[in-house]
């Protein structure tokens, strides 16, 4: 009786696994990050979280927008990385969670001091340099007279944008790395007013120059849970009396989704080598104005702000005194910004259309399906309505 007992309920855990198992099939989609599905020497395993990829991964700009949803990918596929940390232990805690126990490793290092980045590097296979910053970081200094205090400039756009980078393709030259990706942009540009444009652009020469085979992707605006594009007008909508649109919020960007380009990136990683040397842009599947994006997001949020239209001039004076926060929402150099076009400079088609040879790569050669922001921005702008998203449902009062 007893063996009888047991051999019915092993029958029955075995059934209900196998149903599950193919509801779940059925529920789930494909999953989007890259599968390894050529062994290289030395991985182990099947695979995935567990498992060891074979590879060596350093990266530089771990805990930024970007730097987040490619460390998740190096989790999920079995790297070992290296991650680069400037501040304290705790203020990168939150990546840990994304790798398996003993597959991520964090070194503090001072982007002024070149040996401490090379501890960073230490013998990865490749380095992945996301580092960026929207503003001029700014510390508190002293000064003869009232108020016997003044900002000076901490990292500028020129050591954030060019140096950096710069030291990081040297090094990677220096200790033999076999590939490096450089995160720009796809409006870098050396004719901008805007200096972070132009600066992105000289970042991208400076790290051609020092290690020639290097990987370029050049994303346009990210969008994204933690994102500072839709995630602004509701901000500013809540904390300013008034939403500025530069210029009427005329020119137009096609952002992209943040996990489009996380996705990229591990699709170069998979396969390095095809992309030496290579550029790869990253932008969504349609463009926007300001003026557009602003009232998509207050469609979504239901906040009413008062919309003006805030010539350039105009803008640049006020967002000199917003420069002086922590963490400033406007600057005069972000009003340059919003006023020039943040697009492609070219279709689609043309891009398909390009010579395979000095081809730049795009989404679509990648396999990716650019996501819309309709399908995301839902999910994180909600939170911005007065009473919540069940504010509007009935029953829930």
């Amino acid at each position: 009786m007893l063996l009888q007992a047991t051999t019915t309920r092993a029958q029955k855990v075995t059934t209900t696994f196998f149903a599950r198992t193919f509801t779940r099939n059925l529920a789930t989609n494909t999953p989007v990050v890259p599968r390894i599905t050529e062994r290289r020497e030395n991985e182990i395993g099947p695979g995935g979280r567990g498992s060891d990829a074979g590879l060596k991964v350093a990266i530089f700009g771990a805990s930024g927008l970007l730097g987040r949803y490619v460390c998740t990918h190096l989790g999920t596929n079995g790297y070992l990385t290296y991650i680069g940390n400037r501040g304290d232990d705790l203020e990168m805690r939150f990546l840990k969670p994304m790798f398996e126990l003993g597959r991520s490793r964090f070194v503090f290092y001072s982007p002024r001091d070149r040996d401490s980045m090379a501890e960073v590097i230490a013998d990865a296979d490749l380095v992945i340099n996301a580092t960026g910053k929207y503003y001029e970081t700014k510390h508190l200094v002293e000064k003869k007279g009232f108020p016997f205090f003044d900002y000076a400039t901490n990292y500028s756009f020129q050591e954030t944008n060019v140096d950096i980078p710069r030291t990081i393709a040297e090094l990677c030259t220096e200790l033999q790395v076999d590939n490096l990706i450089h995160i720009s942009s796809i409006n870098a540009n050396p004719d901008s007013k805007c200096v972070w444009t132009k600066t992105k652009y000289q970042g991208e020469m400076a790290v051609r120059e020092a290690y020639p085979w290097a990987t370029i992707v050049r994303p346009s605006q990210l969008f994204g849970h933690e994102d500072r594009l839709l995630n602004w007008f509701a901000n500013v909508a809540q904390r300013l009396p008034a939403v500025p649109l530069i210029d009427g919020g005329h020119a137009l960007t096609q952002p992209v989704y943040a996990v489009n380009v996380a996705d990229a990136i591990q699709k170069i990683i998979d396969d390095p080598e095809k992309f030496e040397g290579r550029t790869v842009d990253c932008f969504g599947p349609q463009d926007y104005s300001y003026k557009e994006l602003a009232e998509f997001v207050y469609d979504i949020t239901g906040q009413t702000p008062n919309v003006v239209d805030a010539p350039k001039d105009v803008a640049k004076m006020a967002a000199k005194g917003l420069n002086l926060m922590g963490t400033p929402m406007m600057t005069p150099d972000l009003v340059e910004l919003w006023s020039e076009d943040f697009i492609p400079t070219m279709t689609q088609e043309e891009y398909d259309a390009q010579p395979v040879k000095d081809k730049i790569f795009t989404l679509k050669d990648l396999g990716i399906d650019a996501v819309p922001i309709e399908k995301i921005a839902f999910n994180y702008l909600h939170r911005f309505r007065e009473g919540g998203h069940f504010s509007i449902a009935k029953g829930y009062h």
